[in-house]
Parts: structure tokens; C-alpha cells; sequence
């Protein structure tokens, strides 16, 4: 847990080096729609994964 909480911090340093805001990204209409299509497959593929456990 440590070690992926400092990881994040580590990228969140790294694009604010680069000058990357994650509000920019995050707000714009394109991401929101990436945002929202990698919602739609997550969700599909839980409903697949807890339907293959539990036997459909």
C-alpha cells in the first residue's frame, strides 16, 4: 500500500514537472469521454467476471 501510494505521488511529481494538469485533462470533453468509455468496459467486465464466478 505504501508502495503504491508513494508511486502515485512520484507521477503526480513527474506531470507537475512537465507542466500536465490533471484538472485540464480530467475537465476537457475528451477526457471526460475517455473517462466515461473506461467506465462502460470496467462495468461490463465486472458484470462478466461476477457472472462467471457466480455461474451465471
Amino acid at each position: 500500500m505504501a508502495r503504491t501510494l508513494f508511486w502515485a505521488f512520484v507521477f503526480i511529481l513527474a506531470l507537475s514537472f512537465f507542466g500536465i494538469s490533471l484538472r485540464a485533462i480530467i475537465m476537457s470533453p475528451a477526457g471526460q469521454e475517455n473517462f466515461g468509455y473506461v467506465y462502460h468496459v470496467m462495468a461490463q467486465f465486472w458484470q462478466w467476471l461476477t457472472g462467471w464466478i457466480l455461474g451465471k
